[in-house]
């Protein structure tokens, strides 16, 4: 019975082809392989919206699993109605939690999200995952150096080269600075150095 196409099953959001797939959704998940800054800065938006009226009502901050859940379920609700369509990006969230410490969320076009130690989105996403899946096997517990390298390794593991300092950006957030702060060239470049002597 399936043609292997879409065959007008791609027309509506709320309709599942014969194989049981909702192609809109199947759409959102390609889209996040491109860049689409409007969708993100939307979604950005709605969280800082979240989070601000969680803070006024309750008077204190959002937890973050409960403000990736909110934004999972608002993409959930995309995929149940016709008249809007699911936005092509997936949301990565960290926090430090009182309990947890550090924390990272995942929630993505379908409205489903959970909470990872590392994460990677886009086009090399699979192999950029199961490289950090591999290594934190090993050793969890990383220093704030160790991080940094791991992320710069994932980074050329997935791309499969070498990477220079002037074509990475690298950007640091932690529990003592809690602004983003962006690694010079020699910054990247001591990681890099670090990376090829351990090798």
């Amino acid at each position: 019975m399936s043609r292997g196409s879409s065959a007008g099953f791609d027309r509506h959001i709320t309709i599942f082809s014969p194989e049981g797939r909702v192609y809109q959704v199947e759409y959102a998940f390609k889209a996040i392989n491109s860049t689409n800054l409007t969708a993100v800065a939307v979604k950005v938006r709605r969280a800082q919206l979240e989070a601000s009226q969680w803070k006024y009502l309750n008077g204190y901050d959002m937890p973050c699993e409960l403000l990736a859940k909110k934004m999972a379920d608002k993409n959930q609700y995309y995929t149940q109605n016709a008249e809007m369509r699911s936005l092509g990006c997936a949301m990565i969230m960290i926090s430090f939690d009182d309990e947890d410490g550090a924390v990272v969320y995942k929630v993505d076009p379908a409205g489903y999200y959970r909470g990872m130690k590392a994460v990677s989105v886009g086009v090399k996403q699979v192999t950029a995952s199961s490289f950090l899946e591999k290594k934190i096997k090993k050793k969890s517990d990383l220093n704030h150096d160790e991080t940094i390298q791991l992320a710069i390794e994932a980074l050329q593991s997935s791309l499969g080269i070498e990477t220079r300092s002037k074509d990475l950006e690298v950007v640091v957030v932690s529990k003592k600075d809690q602004s983003f702060k962006k690694l010079t060239n020699d910054q990247v470049d001591h990681h890099l150095n670090a990376i090829a002597n351990r090798d």
